[in-house]
């Protein structure tokens, strides 16, 4: 039986270089720029501490990833895996879960987007922005995945750029210069103390950093369209996750030292209230632009991921047929289509929940993303060893410590998952158990109205 998961039909176009940037670009974006301030307010200066567990988290999580992608390059990733090596039905729900997480995470970008759009323009309603960038990010979906992929390089870059400047310039006004009074290392002490909310604090915004790092696993969906998987997937997943990792605890260090952390909210990004502070002419317009522009890329690659992800449901006929068909460039604008349900949400919460949009569609597209994350490390426990039972071939990445840290992951995971019940993001939990049962019957009745089809995944060879 043909393989169709392997997103035959994709044009295999993306570089290495396309691949670690892309992934940058879903990473950095609204969850650093803007969520940030949340986990500042959750956890005081500990914060740092909370993106350090967070990007160990990720870490081992991005290890069992490439070293599963190398061995399966497809658009379906880690729902094909689990296909494999857990079972169908698991590959059903880590596959439905991952583009609703997408297609809500879209929501949460747009969202951004319309706050970031107030810095200029505090008159027009968000629902403006929402419907005008939405519209332009769905033209440039809609054209040749190498479209798409320049697109999120350049921008990518932008944002890149504007982080290693903005680490530079804290660094010289924390080390180069004496002319700011109220900056310094004391700030991480001083309002309550480096923990003013206690390890239960730090541990909390160790959820909400998980959100900052939302995007990295794209780089799996990607390499269905990869054109050398297994140099390229590796290679752009532990470039991007040492990165990540050094840009936000730095990044988080060295804004805590400028901004007092109880002035750190979501009305504005912290990166601007630095601006603000320095008194830079123009600098934190400047700095907005960036934002908007991290919120952008983002977004774009939501999309992207959201429309693959369908793709891959439709052609293991879980989904519509029609879903899977592509356009003359190779692009599957019907999934495409179906994954900007995220869009009209956000402007529906916006038009009802103007003040508080954000931390709502953020907590509800977090369930999907970590439900995938989860089922990650799970369907890693199971892949090693059943690829080194039935002889599958030396893969060029391995995950150390195997099987300890991948079951430490997936703990950590787990229990910051559990966490949230007890949070104010227990909304994730609310929303996510009940959509978990709702996919269970789905996927119940697509199993009785194609008995075939369910046989032959179940029954699939794990090579």
């Amino acid at each position: 039986m043909k393989d169709t998961s392997s997103g035959e039909g994709l044009k295999r176009e993306l570089s290495t270089g396309q691949l670690s940037m892309i992934a940058m670009g879903m990473a950095i974006g609204t969850g650093l720029f803007l969520g940030s301030g949340l986990a500042i307010g959750t956890a005081g200066p500990s914060v740092i501490l909370s993106y350090t567990i967070g990007a160990f988290i990720v870490l081992l999580l991005m290890g069992c990833l490439a070293e599963m992608t190398v061995a399966y390059p497809t658009s379906g990733s880690f729902g094909t895996i689990a296909d494999k090596f857990l079972h169908p039905m698991v590959g059903f729900l880590v596959r439905y879960s991952y583009w609703i997480a997408q297609v809500l995470a879209i929501g949460v970008e747009i969202s951004a987007i319309a706050i970031y759009m107030k810095y200029w323009f505090p008159e027009v309603p968000g629902i403006v922005w929402i419907i005008a960038f939405a519209a332009v990010l769905i033209y440039v979906n809609a054209t040749s995945v190498n479209a798409f992929a320049t697109f999120e390089y350049w921008f990518s870059m932008i944002k890149v750029s504007a982080i290693v400047g903005f680490i530079l310039l804290g660094a010289y006004v924390l080390f180069g210069t004496s002319g700011h009074e109220g900056v310094g290392a004391k700030n991480l002490f001083d309002h309550g103390g480096f923990m003013p909310f206690g390890v239960k604090g730090m541990w909390i915004a160790v959820f909400i950093s998980l959100f900052s790092f939302l995007g990295t696993e794209l780089v799996a969906v990607t390499a269905g369209e990869a054109k050398e998987p297994d140099i390229a997937v590796p290679k752009a997943l532990k470039a991007t996750v040492f990165r990540l990792s050094g840009f936000y605890v730095l990044t988080m260090a060295i804004m805590l030292m400028i901004v007092p952390w109880k002035s750190a909210g979501i009305e504005e990004s912290p990166f601007v209230q630095v601006m603000e502070i320095l008194n830079i002419p123009g600098a934190s317009g400047v700095m907005n632009f960036i934002v908007l522009t991290a919120a952008l890329s983002a977004m774009n690659g939501q999309l992207y991921a959201a429309s693959r992800t369908m793709y891959s449901l439709s052609t293991e006929k879980f989904a519509p047929a029609i879903l899977s068909k592509l356009n003359k460039k190779g692009v599957p604008t019907t999934a495409l289509a179906a994954s900007t349900t995220g869009i009209g949400l956000a402007a529906a919460v916006n038009a009802l929940l103007p003040g508080s949009s954000y931390a709502f569609m953020m907590g509800i597209s977090m369930f999907g993303s970590l439900f995938t994350w989860l089922v990650i490390f799970v369907s890693h426990l199971s892949f090693r060893r059943k690829w080194e039972k039935i002889g599958g071939r030396k893969l060029p990445v391995r995950m150390i410590g195997f099987p300890y840290l991948t079951i430490v992951g997936g703990l950590l995971l787990l229990s910051l998952m559990i966490t949230a019940w007890f949070t104010d993001f227990k909304i994730m939990l609310q929303f996510g158990i009940p959509w978990l049962l709702f996919l269970s019957i789905g996927y119940f009745i697509v199993k009785k109205k194609n008995p075939q089809k369910s046989d032959d995944l179940k029954n699939k060879e794990a090579v």
